[in-house]
């Protein structure tokens, strides 16, 4: 399973999601691959899930074939992990 964490250039808050969702993920005991992405190649890039911003999360839906997850804190572990659950339960992973 991989996942995606995008922002507008790929950079930067995207990587300080990727480590919010990395931890959920290893709380929750999942193993999945967590890349990071700038928003034009998330669209084009193969995997199961985006999580990013709310103001991201409409123009990565329109044209994506994965679900997308918006996190609002991304240093709010709490929030990033229930977002991260959110997408488990709706893989019917948990």
């Amino acid at each position: 399973m991989k996942v995606l964490a995008v922002c507008g250039f790929g950079c930067g808050s995207s990587m300080i999601l990727k480590m919010s969702v990395d931890k959920a993920l290893s709380e929750l005991g999942v193993s999945c691959e967590t890349d990071i992405s700038d928003v034009s190649s998330a669209k084009g890039t193969p995997c199961d899930a985006i999580f990013t911003s709310a103001e991201l999360k409409d123009t990565l839906s329109s044209g994506s074939k994965v679900p997308v997850y918006a996190v609002k804190k991304y240093l709010d572990i709490a929030e990033v992990k229930s977002v991260v659950e959110k997408f488990l339960k709706d893989k019917k992973l948990i």
